[in-house]
């Protein structure tokens, strides 16, 4: 996985992290803010710095928590009734990738029909096991890892998507990582490197929207001085080069023969590139 960038100037890191799953955080906030913010949501801030957020129906409160008394930087709940207990609840994690918490909450811009939908086995749009679909179409595999849960693994092992079964205490599941869904990356469930959760009667839709980002092949950009070390050493890292070190396009080895041997390469021996061919990335400009 090489992706080359149109412009180095546009780019927040310099390194591609693959699978995406072990990029964890970026620590910036506003990416998965915004699209709630450009649905006309309403922001606060508290003393603290913590961002508050309430769709303009009031039924769904959303809370970034930089200065938390835990490490969940994003709670994510949702009511019937603004004075009621919440119907369901999310949480990701201070380390949880900003690009899956992005992907949930771009998912809102369906409307409350489809974040208050409460799932429903055999429906073709609100069964909870469409949220596996991504990723058994990229290779994870199903397995057992105890009698009252099931769960999905990356080809990699590095990431697990749970599924508990039987009933559940509804306040654990918004208070603890007790939850029906439990996904999380790492090789120790106690110390993963970074999770999120979501209770029974979340949307399929917007777990959906979490899965494929996660299961998307395409890296994420990231400072590898930043990255954490079981990064370095479990993913595949990919420098991010420079447009001087990017390779040239066929129109600058055409003025680079045509410059050393004038005559060698006419014009008309250069082939285009076919619709079905893979064009070389932009080299520098002479």
């Amino acid at each position: 996985m090489s992706p080359q960038p149109a412009s180095q100037d546009d780019l927040d890191g310099d390194v591609y992290v693959f699978p995406r799953h072990l990029a964890r955080s970026t620590a910036v906030g506003d990416p998965a803010l915004d699209p709630l913010r450009d649905l006309g949501w309403d922001l606060h801030h508290d003393d603290l710095g913590n961002a508050h957020l309430t769709s303009p129906d009031g039924r769904v409160r959303l809370g970034y928590f930089p200065e938390g008394e835990d490490d969940g930087l994003w709670h994510i709940n949702a009511y019937r009734d603004a004075f009621g207990p919440p119907v369901w609840g999310v949480c990701f994690n201070a380390d949880a990738p900003t690009e899956f918490v992005t992907a949930f909450t771009t998912a809102y811009r369906d409307g409350p029909d489809r974040y208050l939908a409460r799932p429903l086995v055999g429906s073709p749009e609100r069964d909870p096991f469409l949220t596996v679909d991504p990723l058994i179409a990229h290779g994870w595999q199903f397995y057992r890892p105890s009698p009252d849960t099931f769960a999905i693994t990356s080809p990699d092992g590095l990431a697990t998507l749970e599924y508990a079964v039987g009933p559940l205490d509804a306040k654990s599941e918004l208070d603890s990582r007790s939850a029906r869904w439990h996904l999380w990356s790492g090789t120790n469930v106690d110390r993963p490197f970074w999770y999120t959760t979501a209770s029974t009667d979340t949307p399929a839709a917007l777990l959906r929207a979490v899965t494929e980002s996660v299961a998307d092949p395409a890296p994420l950009l990231r400072w590898r001085q930043a990255t954490h070390s079981h990064v370095k050493s479990r993913a595949q890292l990919t420098l991010v080069l420079p447009p001087s070190l990017q390779s040239p396009t066929p129109l600058d080895v055409q003025r680079a023969l045509a410059a050393r041997h004038p005559t060698a390469v006419p014009a008309a021996s250069v082939p285009r590139w076919s619709t079905t061919s893979r064009p070389a990335l932009p080299g520098p400009r002479r």
